[in-house]
C-alpha cells in the first residue's frame, strides 16, 4: 500500500466508529455531480464512462466539491459508478443519459454470458488508480470514500436493462428462479468483495455499499434475497483484509427505503454505519438501532430547492432529531439520497453551514 499524507480531519472516521464528535461530519451523495458548473465543463468534453476510466479525470471531479466547499465538507467520494461491476462481469453498459444495457440477462441460462473468473484488479484497476491519485491530491484534507452497488440493486439493472419503475423482470427471476437468482446475487457479491478490498488497498478510508432498490422488496424477501449477499460482502471484505494484515476501515450500508429492516440490519448485516433516507425520523431510527451502529443521513434532497429559510429550518430539525439534546454521536450528516442536478451550489453551501451550526456541541437543540 502506498504512503499517503497524514490525515488532518478524521471527524467522519470517529463518527463511523460510534464516537461522540464536536459536530456532525457532513458530505452528500453525488457531491461530485451535475449541479456543479465545473463538473459540466469537464463532462462537455468527455463521455461518462470515459471519465470513470481515466484516473486523472475521475480525480479532478472527486476534488471539485472539496475545493469549492473547503472547510465545510468532511469527506470525498471517488467519482465512479455502481455499474462498473456489471462491466467487470462482461456486460456492456451505456450511459445516454441514464444507464442502458443493450444485452441484459433475460433467462438464467444467460448467466453463461458473464465472465466466469473475474480478475477484478485487472478489470477495475482504473478505479484503484483514481483512488490512489486522489488520496495523494487530497493531501490529508479529508478522508476518501470508496463504494460499490449492492448485489440486489446491480442484479435489477442487469436484468431490467436499465432503470425501472415496476421491477417486473428482476422480480420474475426472484420468484420464478429463486435458486438461480441467489447464485447470481452471490456471484455479484464476490466481485464486490474483491472490488472493495482493492479500493481499500488503493487508499479508500471508508467504503459504502449502495442498495438503492432495497425498498422495492418486502421485508421477507429483502431478508431472503438481499441480506445474505450484503452479509457476504461485509464478512468477505473483513476476512480478506485480515488475511492480508490490512486494518479494517468503516463500512457503510445505504439500504434506501428499507426502514422496516433497520433493526435486523443493525444486528446482523455486519456494517458500522447504516444510511437512512428521509422517510424515517432520525429519533425513530436511533431508537430502532440503539448503539449498535452509526447512522448517516437524512434530509430530503428536495429541501435544497426550498430556499435558505427552508434549508435552515430542516437542517435544525434534523440535527435536533439526531442529537436528542446531546452532543453529536455516531452520526454522519448527509442527504437521504443523492443531490439532484438542479440544485444551486450556493444552497448546498448553506446546507453545509447550517449543519456545522446546528450539529455543534453547545448549539441550541
Amino acid at each position: 500500500m502506498a504512503a499517503f499524507p497524514p490525515l488532518k480531519n478524521d471527524l467522519i472516521l470517529r463518527a463511523a466508529r460510534g464516537e461522540e464528535t464536536e459536530r456532525a461530519p457532513v458530505w452528500v451523495m453525488r457531491q461530485a455531480g451535475r449541479y456543479l458548473p465545473e463538473f459540466q465543463a469537464v463532462r462537455a468534453h468527455h463521455s461518462f464512462f470515459e471519465i470513470c476510466r481515466t484516473p486523472a479525470l475521475a480525480k479532478e471531479l472527486t476534488l471539485q466539491p472539496i475545493r469549492r466547499y473547503s472547510g465545510l465538507i468532511d469527506a470525498a467520494i471517488i467519482f465512479s459508478d455502481i455499474l462498473v461491476v456489471p462491466q467487470a462481469l462482461g456486460m456492456e453498459v451505456q450511459m445516454n443519459p441514464g444507464p442502458h444495457f443493450p444485452d441484459p440477462l433475460v433467462v438464467p441460462s444467460d448467466v453463461e454470458k458473464l465472465t466466469k473468473d473475474v480478475d477484478v484488479d485487472k478489470e477495475l484497476g482504473y478505479v484503484y488508480e483514481a483512488i490512489t491519485q486522489t488520496r495523494q491530491a487530497l493531501n490529508g484534507e479529508v478522508p476518501l470514500i470508496g463504494f460499490c452497488g449492492a448485489p440486489w440493486t446491480l442484479f435489477s439493472y442487469m436484468i431490467e436493462g436499465g432503470g425501472t419503475k415496476t421491477f417486473q423482470k428482476c422480480k420474475t427471476w426472484l420468484f420464478k428462479y429463486p435458486e438461480e437468482s441467489k447464485a447470481l446475487l452471490n456471484r455479484i457479491a464476490d466481485v464486490c468483495v474483491d472490488f472493495l478490498v482493492g479500493q481499500i488497498k488503493a487508499g479508500a478510508q471508508l467504503v459504502q455499499v449502495f442498495d438503492s432498490w432495497a425498498g422495492e422488496l418486502s421485508p421477507h424477501h429483502f431478508e431472503e434475497f438481499s441480506l445474505p449477499s450484503l452479509q457476504r460482502i461485509s464478512s468477505g471484505v473483513r476476512a480478506k483484509l485480515a488475511a492480508a494484515n490490512i486494518p479494517a476501515v468503516p463500512m457503510t450500508l445505504f439500504p434506501k427505503g428499507a426502514n422496516t429492516q433497520l433493526a435486523a440490519l443493525a444486528e446482523h448485516a455486519g456494517y458500522d454505519v447504516l444510511g437512512i433516507d428521509w422517510c424515517i425520523e432520525p429519533a425513530d431510527a436511533r431508537a430502532t438501532v440503539g448503539d449498535k451502529v452509526a447512522l448517516q443521513g437524512n434530509m430530503d434532497p428536495g429541501v435544497l430547492y426550498g430556499g435558505r429559510e427552508a434549508i435552515e429550518k430542516e437542517v435544525k430539525r434534523m440535527c435536533e432529531g439526531f442529537r436528542g439534546g446531546k452532543a453529536a454521536k455516531a452520526w454522519i450528516s448527509n442527504l437521504g439520497h443523492g443531490i439532484t442536478p438542479g440544485v444551486d451550489p450556493d444552497d448546498l453551501r448553506w446546507f453545509f453551514e447550517c449543519v456545522h451550526k446546528y450539529s455543534a456541541s453547545g448549539a441550541k437543540a
